[in-house]
């Protein structure tokens, strides 16, 4: 009976993350969305729990998101500058370092809305462009863009642009400032550090 359950268990996952990969970019990151937001309303005292928000983000967030492909952006030209083994490390600790910022804006839900802006994308695309803004009462819309790139294991995520600010983009200048200060490894070692602070 263990058996047949521990069998059912795994079927049911492979069955949701073959379904996850099939779906089109804009209805993964809707999905995606909804999920979390769902989670965020129904459970008030989430927000106030570091654990449970870091489950949260581990299991409805992370799978989506093509962190090394990220890094590789964020390094530009430097990339190439880094060992193999630095280059694990540095996708390592950025990961972390994004999923602290992203762990904290979903502390700070206060029920936003998320509208999803008419989608385009041709037969065959492997790169496309998911628009969505986020409604916080008595402000004004935050445009939120999520750039992502069809791969084996379905559509990721490598970058997101806030009200027009680009993730990668942004990390890019810092990232190239501490590699012209201390090198490679003084950026490992400062993004180490930052993570640990947490």
């Amino acid at each position: 009976m263990k058996k047949f359950f521990a069998i059912l268990v795994l079927f049911s996952l492979f069955s949701a993350i073959s379904y996850a990969n099939e779906l089109p970019p804009d209805q993964l990151t809707r999905n995606t969305a909804n999920q979390v937001l769902s989670i965020l309303r129904e459970n008030h005292g989430i927000t106030h729990n570091d654990t449970q928000i870091q489950h949260l983000v581990d299991e409805k967030v992370l799978p989506y998101f093509d962190f090394r492909r990220m890094t590789r952006l964020a390094m530009g030209r430097n990339w190439r500058r880094a060992t193999p083994a630095q280059q694990e490390e540095l996708v390592s600790q950025f990961r972390k370092l994004l999923v602290r910022t992203y762990s904290s804006a979903l502390k700070s839900y206060r029920n936003q809305t998320i509208t999803y802006l008419p989608f385009h994308m041709a037969p065959g695309d492997t790169d496309a462009l998911v628009k969505t803004q986020i409604n916080q009462p008595g402000q004004q819309p935050v445009p939120v863009d999520y750039s992502l790139e069809k791969t084996g294991q379905g559509w990721k995520v490598y970058d997101i642009a806030v009200d027009g600010v680009s993730l990668v983009t942004n990390y890019r200048s810092s990232f190239n400032m501490e590699i012209q200060r201390n090198g490679v490894e003084g950026l490992i070692t400062a993004l180490t550090k930052k993570n640990q602070a947490s």
